[in-house]
């Protein structure tokens, strides 16, 4: 079995290695790792702590028991980060218990993992983008239920389940999964205070080195180091050679718990963030600082570049696009459409499932991407 995930680190090693290039992806490893990862791992803490103990058996009865709002309450379920809420609806429509309208108002609303990345880097952008995401999706859900209420769009399975996700039913923990889950577990527990305090500190533009009276670079050597750790358990942890195994979370053989859930999409999350500044990065050593200018001057046209990266599935490619917006490359209209476009990891099961239902539910989501996306740059963009 090929390990696709495998080649990033190993690329990012050999980067690493060339002279002229070693200082600029040291640079890229500790930011990714200190600006984002600390955060991220931070704000997955504390959602999925909360979320552990919220009973989502009661929000499913809750549903099936009011179909006239079950889009809005999709909408809300899909804006939230993470790929979770997305999921249950898929499930839930799969089963024929909520309409087609709910799939395409969770579809649109949802933004995947790159919530998380938007949320820790740029709180108010974030809020932005949300709030006209959610807005957008009810709005599409209400509009598609009201044109056609209910298309003849699941096949007739018999087992959905066991269709979704075919590998992982017959996939049991090897001893060496088992233990590479305990170092992810053990890397952050470790990590995730001291690295959050470190990056509040940072971000507050204090000398950490001095402060902690260590060397100049100490505290961005152990963050490229941390970092690429990170990546190398983010590509050990692979289970096949699929593209998803590169596009979306990790599916969790072992028993579900919330710190190693924390742990697999922190370190998904970095990966993505780092294959996208090393991009960046790379763009500008090539083409030099004058590429920032044309990237700029593309203006409008980064709408249409983010909608169509959207169409991907999984959230690898959609947090790669908003690692591209915190760096200044796209603007926030661009980044606007990636979210109503993408459909984050909750595609998968949507095109095992039915896959004639997802295909239809990205092409309603991606009209109000392009509609949102535009009217964003004219309205607001422009007029700056």
């Amino acid at each position: 079995m090929l390990n696709k995930r495998m080649v990033i680190p190993f690329l990012v090693a050999v980067l690493w290695f060339i002279p002229t290039l070693s200082e600029d992806i040291a640079s890229v490893l500790a930011d990714a790792f200190l600006q984002v990862s600390a955060f991220v791992a931070a704000t997955l803490a504390l959602y999925y702590g909360i979320s552990h103990h919220f009973n989502s058996s009661k929000i499913q009865q809750w549903m099936q028991h009011r179909p006239y709002t079950e889009v809005i309450f999709a909408g809300i379920m899909g804006v939230l980060p993470g790929c979770g809420g997305a999921i249950i609806v898929i499930t839930q429509y799969t089963q024929r218990k909520i309409g087609f309208g709910a799939v395409v108002a969770v579809l649109t609303s949802t933004m995947g993992d790159a919530a998380f990345l938007l949320i820790s880097q740029k709180p108010v952008d974030a809020m932005i983008v949300l709030s006209i995401s959610v807005s957008v999706g009810i709005v599409s859900g209400l509009v598609v239920n009201k044109i056609n209420p209910n298309p003849n769009l699941l096949p007739e399975h018999t087992n959905l389940e066991k269709q979704a996700h075919p590998d992982t039913a017959l996939l049991t923990p090897t001893i060496a999964d088992i233990w590479l889950s305990r170092i992810s577990i053990a890397f952050w527990c470790m990590l995730i205070i001291p690295a959050t305090i470190i990056a509040f500190l940072l971000a507050m533009q204090y000398d950490v080195n001095a402060l902690l009276a260590l060397p100049d670079k100490s505290i961005e050597t152990l963050g490229a180091i941390s970092g690429f750790a990170c990546l190398c358990l983010w590509a050990m942890s692979a289970k096949s050679d699929r593209y998803s195994e590169l596009a979306k979370e990790n599916e969790n053989i072992l028993p579900k718990h919330w710190i190693r859930k924390v742990a697999q999409d922190t370190q998904f999350v970095t990966s993505w963030v780092v294959v996208a500044f090393i991009v960046f990065e790379l763009i500008l050593h090539i083409f030099g600082e004058d590429v920032l200018n044309i990237l700029h001057s593309l203006g409008s046209t980064s709408i249409l570049f983010a909608t169509v990266v959207g169409l991907l599935p999984g959230c690898g490619p959609q947090i790669m696009v908003t690692g591209l917006y915190i760096q200044g490359a796209i603007p926030l209209s661009a980044q606007l459409a990636n979210a109503i476009s993408n459909d984050g990891d909750a595609l998968f099961p949507a095109i095992a499932l039915a896959p004639k239902a997802a295909f239809l539910a990205t092409v309603y989501s991606t009209i109000p991407a392009v509609i949102a996306g535009y009217a964003y740059y004219w309205i607001v963009e422009r007029v700056i």
